[in-house]
């Protein structure tokens, strides 16, 4: 790679290491695509490993596929078997020893191959105490294991809207022993559901009535999550407690926040037709380095855009926020479930029926796999009661850097409202007054004036160069910042 020579002179500043042309995606994360058996229509719902290694496959038709060979280096050496059929709309999977639960649209089912040949001839109902009123919106997202051995199940509402079948809108837990725990209120469209590095469970909900835009939210039991359409299966969620107040419409998140206790603010809004617009499957990176830089840091991947995102959070004030950045665009067609495989790449499945996608196949299954090469990113952004510190995947080139030109930031926040969706509202423009560079050579500190607290602040740095004259590959970061830190 041809790189300029550095002028040593004392009167001036010797210019970077530039490569001729700037990396791209695809020089740090390759985007492996399998081959759909012909035929077959493999709109891909649900994913996880079986104990064996085979890559297990639920499709929004009702199918269960098992993948042999799914990390060979070539894909085109996998090999596809079905292994069940006739099931409603998988979107979730989770595997335990030589069961597969399974979450349909109606239940939670466990599948089994007693006589091992390679077809699931055990079928049982673990629970099914939700409602189900045949609407094509009524989605059932189904998390693995959490710590206790609970899956979460969270449902969409009637139409997207309504909350016309009993529990429609709300998280549930399923227990081991097949018992329903009604856990958060207020959910009104997810698109996945997935866990930490800590085990705490979160999923993404999509824009829409009293969500402006798509979101990351914290699952905490006994919380209302937003949207009110589910209120009115209080009654038979005892555990619960009183229904939570009636969200004031035309307001904004944190204001009702400070007003209904029960209100869990979303951890992360992802800004709209900037960062996706249709959130979905979550995956915790716990690869260990596997995967590049980005240890424990969440990924979430959005249907509409065909592309995942990377999430940092962080606690304050005892809740989650923290920031999202772009990760990776081109996938085939429109992401649904992640799955991050036993060897640190990142199984991706799409469809794009009834949605529509930037990706134009009807559907895929995808593998990304980390190159070696560690890309240069703003690695984590975190909130100070005067700014920002950021820290990055490498070292930094001081002069740009440390100098306020090199960065823009501006705020803006969403109206929680019943209306359908909303446009960013309330932007302000604060400065950038100072900068200052970490002793480590891979960190910042951005003294920003009037920092708003329920805002997302939008920080764009493309000035910043690393040591190695590079920039960044995404100079985007968008930190939603519900509480300011008092230190």
């Amino acid at each position: 790679m041809k790189r300029t020579s550095l002028l040593v002179c004392c009167l001036f500043v010797a210019p970077l290491h530039a490569a001729d042309k700037p990396p791209t995606e695809d020089d740090y994360y390759k985007i492996l695509r399998y081959d759909i058996p012909k035929g077959e229509i493999l709109e891909v719902g649900a994913l996880d490993f079986m104990p064996d290694g085979r890559l297990a496959v639920g499709t929004r038709r009702g199918e269960i596929w098992m993948v042999q060979n799914a990390l060979a280096d070539d894909p085109r050496k996998a090999r596809f078997r079905r292994f069940a059929r006739g099931l409603q709309e998988i979107l979730g999977l989770a595997a335990k020893g030589d069961w597969l639960y399974v979450t349909q649209r109606c239940d939670l089912s466990r599948l089994k191959d007693s006589d091992h040949d390679g077809k699931a001839d055990i079928f049982e109902v673990v629970n099914d105490d939700w409602g189900l009123s045949g609407d094509y919106h009524e989605y059932a997202f189904g998390s693995r294991f959490d710590k206790e051995g609970n899956i979460w199940v969270v449902l969409c509402l009637t139409g997207s809207f309504t909350s016309e079948a009993k529990f429609r809108g709300w998280c549930l837990r399923i227990t081991p022993e097949g018992k329903m725990i009604p856990t958060c209120s207020g959910i009104r469209s997810p698109g996945g559901i997935g866990m930490n590095a800590d085990g705490e469970m979160f999923y993404t909900d999509n824009q829409g009535p009293w969500n402006g835009t798509c979101a990351l939210k914290h699952l905490v039991p006994g919380g209302f999550m937003g949207h009110p359409a589910s209120f009115k299966w209080y009654p038979l969620a005892k555990n619960m407690g009183p229904t939570p107040a009636m969200p004031k419409d035309k307001s904004r998140f944190m204001t009702e926040a400070k007003r209904i206790p029960q209100y869990i603010p979303s951890a992360i809004l992802f800004p709209y037709g900037k960062m996706g617009q249709s959130a979905s499957g979550i995956d915790c990176d716990l690869s260990g380095g596997k995967f590049g830089p980005f240890a424990k840091q969440l990924f979430v991947g959005d249907q509409t855009h065909s592309t995942v995102m990377r999430v940092y959070l962080e606690k304050i004030n005892g809740r989650y926020q923290g920031a999202c950045f772009p990760f990776r665009q081109g996938f085939a067609s429109g992401n649904v479930p992640i799955r991050f495989a036993p060897d640190g790449s990142l199984i991706v499945g799409g469809t794009n029926r009834g949605w529509g996608s930037r990706g134009p196949q009807p559907f895929a299954l995808e593998r990304l796999v980390w190159t070696g090469k560690a890309p240069f990113e703003i690695h984590e952004m975190h909130a100070k009661p005067d700014g920002f510190e950021l820290t990055f995947t490498q070292p930094i080139h001081a002069q740009t850097a440390a100098d306020p030109k090199s960065y823009a930031m501006k705020t803006y926040t969403y109206i929680y409202r019943a209306e359908y969706g909303s446009p960013e509202v309330d932007h302000t423009s604060p400065t950038i007054d100072r900068v200052t560079i970490g002793a480590d050579g891979k960190s910042v500190r951005l003294y920003v004036s009037k920092l708003q607290e329920g805002h997302i602040h939008e920080l764009s740095a493309p000035g910043v160069r690393s040591a190695d004259g590079l920039p960044l590959l995404h100079k985007e970061a968008y930190y939603t910042l519900n509480y300011v830190p008092a230190k």
